[in-house]
């Protein structure tokens, strides 16, 4: 396949696990978060965390790759995103154990401030989704072949994913399907398939030092 990488930047709760899963299908390596060099090696696509703060550095550091956003209508993404902050809130915000580091930098810089009144507030969640998305289509204004900006859930963004990629679904798919509903989030975890890539390697983080150091 030609592209370096295929990066999904979609926030969390814009549907990238579907995504993730249809990107199996059409026989890519396919990694849902990243946390090791060794998964930024063999994945060939990667999508969530660090991805959808770091694709900055990430299309530094990979050229020629493609990068696929995904939107979401905001009366079904705040509900679900604030139900997974609420969740993640202790595990994101203590600093004796919990989440990765990597998580951590991640919410904290996307979601800030990261306290629970903000995320407890429809207009807060708005406005950071709303400065993400404007932040990537800014970035890529002059770059528009390299970006793909679908919502799942509208009829024609699997075939407008095929087009972007130049393949073609021998499976006749002809859509994504629809993963993690009512807030769940093991769909990708309980997923079975060859070409699955791990994010982690016995539990243990070592991205690479630019995106653990990274301000950007």
């Amino acid at each position: 396949m030609p592209h370096e990488k295929i990066f999904i930047i979609g926030l969390p709760r814009s549907g990238t696990t579907s995504i993730c899963a249809a990107m199996l299908e059409l026989g890519y390596n396919v990694a849902h978060t990243a946390y090791t060099q060794k998964t930024f090696d063999n994945a060939q696509v990667i999508a969530d965390t660090p991805i959808f703060t770091d694709y900055k550095q990430l299309d530094s550091f990979y050229p020629n790759s493609k990068f696929i956003y995904l939107s979401r209508n905001s009366d079904k993404w705040i509900p679900s995103i604030k139900q997974l902050l609420q969740r993640m809130y202790v595990n994101v915000t203590r600093n004796d154990g919990g989440f990765n580091t990597i998580i951590k930098r991640c919410y904290q810089k996307t979601f800030s401030p990261f306290t629970l009144e903000n995320i407890a507030d429809d207009d807060f969640l708005a406005l950071c989704y709303l400065q993400h998305n404007n932040e990537v289509h800014h970035y890529f204004a002059k770059r528009k072949q390299d970006l793909l900006t679908i919502d799942i859930s509208e009829p024609n963004s699997y075939a407008k994913l095929l087009s972007f990629l130049s393949v073609q679904d021998t499976n006749k798919h002809g859509n994504f399907a629809r993963m993690n509903r009512g807030g769940k989030v093991t769909a990708w975890k309980d997923l079975k398939h060859d070409k699955k890539i791990a994010s982690t390697k016995n539990g243990r983080m070592s991205l690479l030092d630019y995106l653990s150091n990274s301000e950007v």
